[in-house]
């Protein structure tokens, strides 16, 4: 299979890098930094169970995704509609886009950019970063849950035949808001005290504060009509058990003095919030911190 990741930091360059294992032709749409570090010795993939210089192809321009039968969409939420213009010349007719981001909106906005192609959205479970130029590092997880679409069972095949645990599932946006809600209870605490996740939940009052923050989210899921899935409780309890040393994408974001996501986590559920009537006071003051300290940094 060709395959193409548009905007390959942590999150794509892992499954870029795992599918390339498996023998796919991938190319990445990477910056500069990156670009030139896999166009030398190739993309660094590690894991705790290997560390290898992965093959791959890669481009600052979105122009080498033509002719891919798949597209991993992986970047931030902000740059949603941008990036899907920059594809939208490049893409072949049968083509699936596969959003692989964060929060619960951005396929629906993608779909907007290009209605002509195949969209899908993906939950995603990894933790992962950037260690360095064209070397990524994989603390745990990386299973992906794919909306139902005319290409989605293949795509699934192939990634689980390349390591990487995946279902589709017809509940994909209650998904994304399992996904969502653990965000909102992990991201911003993460990002404001600059600690990873299972320090934090050791902490006097945090574990009160994000169990605040995700009543909140459920409260807003169920007025939207959300079907939230599973255990949320026994979900937000895991994450701290299973990546105990993460920091989130949120602190990982500040800590670079980059722009963070947070308007479409904790922000977008005080806007839904706000719409719907539904109070989200300590979601407020989370994303409201975090915004108070991305303007601390940017300036």
């Amino acid at each position: 299979m060709k395959i193409a990741v548009m905007g390959a930091g942590a999150v794509g360059c892992y499954y870029g890098a795992m599918l390339a294992r498996a023998g796919h032709d991938v190319a990445l749409v990477a910056r500069q930094s990156h670009v030139a570090a896999i166009e030398q010795t190739g993309l660094r993939l590690e894991t705790r169970q290997f560390d290898e210089q992965v093959r791959v192809r890669a481009s600052t321009d979105a122009a080498v995704v033509q002719g891919a039968d798949l597209v991993l969409f992986s970047v931030k939420s902000m740059d949603t509609e941008s990036a899907g213009r920059q594809l939208a010349g490049h893409l072949a007719p049968g083509a699936l886009v596969l959003c692989l981001q964060n929060g619960v909106d951005n396929a629906d906005r993608l779909r907007l950019v290009l209605p002509h192609h195949a969209v899908a959205a993906a939950v995603v479970y990894v933790a992962s970063e950037m260690a360095g130029p064209g070397h990524v590092r994989h603390h745990g997880r990386g299973e992906l849950v794919i909306e139902p679409s005319a290409r989605s069972e293949a795509v699934a095949r192939a990634l689980v035949a390349a390591g990487v645990p995946t279902e589709v599932s017809a509940n994909v946006r209650g998904a994304l808001w399992t996904k969502l809600i653990l965000n909102c209870a992990y991201n911003a605490v993460s990002a404001i005290a600059q600690r990873p996740y299972g320090e934090n939940v050791r902490c006097e009052g945090i574990p009160e504060v994000m169990r605040d923050a995700v009543a909140e989210c459920l409260a807003v899921a169920h007025a939207e009509g959300v079907q939230v899935p599973g255990d949320i409780d026994l979900a937000v309890h895991r994450i701290a058990e299973t990546m105990p040393t993460q920091f989130s994408s949120t602190a990982q974001d500040l800590a670079r003095r980059k722009p963070s996501e947070i308007d479409y986590l904790n922000g977008l559920v005080v806007r839904r919030g706000a719409a719907l009537g539904v109070a989200t006071p300590v979601n407020r003051t989370l994303w409201a911190l975090v915004k108070l300290i991305e303007g601390r940094t940017a300036g």
